[in-house]
């Protein structure tokens, strides 16, 4: 009965060319979906990226925070008679 039915509508003229239009935009609407969705994706991954990057840079201002202090209590006590702590 459904290859029939399916039949029937092939062999009709004006049905082929509904339903080469109905493919047409059913393909159309099956790529705008997937663009949404790489959309979203590549949204959610420049999100992470930048993220990541003020971790970075607040671990790259740390370390070198870290390597200008003083050694030792003796630098310390220099640094704070000349000012520069």
């Amino acid at each position: 009965m459904i290859t029939a039915l399916l039949t029937g509508f092939a062999a009709c003229p004006c049905m082929r060319v509904a339903l080469r239009y109905g493919a047409t935009a059913f393909a159309v609407l099956l790529f705008l979906l997937s663009l949404r969705r790489s959309g979203g994706r590549a949204g959610r991954l420049a999100e992470r990226l930048e993220t990541m990057e003020k971790a970075n840079d607040v671990q790259r201002r740390m370390l070198e925070a870290a390597a200008r202090r003083p050694r030792d209590h003796h630098e310390l006590a220099e640094r704070m008679r000349d000012g520069s702590f």
